[in-house]
């Protein structure tokens, strides 16, 4: 016997519970839209997740407190690998560039080296830090992603200031210094606009993971 169609196969036989009381058999219901609206305006769409926030703020504040904590791992390392910048001491006690004395430039470039190295940690630890808040399977949402993007800038905070305070403590100035002597300048962060690798590259990293998962609650279960 050919199988039918689904919908083209007859209700099924009558069994006896399907008589009512006063002999009439109930007509079988049929799955589709309702009565006056076309098949192609009755589409079912799975429900939406909604935002978890309530249950996700203790979660965030340890995530935004220990990302925060990776500014110190920056900072000592910047403080490792930024060149210190060699001036000498002019007649007037002031310190002067090397070049005024040699023909070498690079001593001048070992300011910009300082912070090419805070950028390229800072990209470094938002991979990384993007990278591990995503492995956090049972909270993904925005709420740990702001708080992981918080935490990363705060750290950067923490990393210039403690890694400029490292960093001196490296290169100690002399208590006397005299004409024509050479000194070593510790390495400061000019600006402060690195400060912002850290956090974006987070945000980016987190960002490209959601994309990639293309799921509409970023696969937020456990197991």
């Amino acid at each position: 016997m050919a199988e039918q169609p689904v919908g083209e196969q007859g209700p099924g036989p009558l069994r006896q519970d399907d008589t009512a009381g006063d002999g009439v058999v109930p007509e079988p219901q049929q799955a589709g839209p309702p009565p006056g609206y076309p098949a192609y305006f009755y589409q079912w769409y799975p429900p939406r997740p909604r935002v978890v926030v309530r249950a996700d703020l203790l979660p965030a504040v340890s995530v935004l407190a220990t990302v925060s904590m990776l500014g110190f791992l920056v900072g000592w390392l910047w403080s490792l690998l930024a060149p210190a910048t060699r001036r000498v001491i002019g007649r007037d006690g002031e310190d002067l560039p090397l070049s005024a004395l040699t023909a070498n430039q690079a001593e001048s470039y070992h300011r910009g080296d300082a912070l090419v190295i805070f950028l390229l940690l800072g990209l470094a630890a938002g991979l990384c830090t993007g990278l591990a808040v995503w492995f956090l399977r049972g909270r993904r949402g925005p709420v740990v992603m702001i708080a992981a993007v918080l935490g990363s800038g705060l750290g950067g905070w923490l990393a210039v200031l403690l890694g400029e305070s490292w960093a001196a403590g490296r290169y100690p100035l002399p208590a006397k210094v005299e004409v024509l002597d050479v000194i070593r300048l510790a390495p400061v962060v000019d600006s402060q606009w690195v400060l912002l690798a850290w956090p974006l590259t987070t945000a980016l990293m987190y960002g490209v993971m959601a994309a990639w998962n293309s799921m509409d609650d970023l696969g937020r279960r456990l197991g």
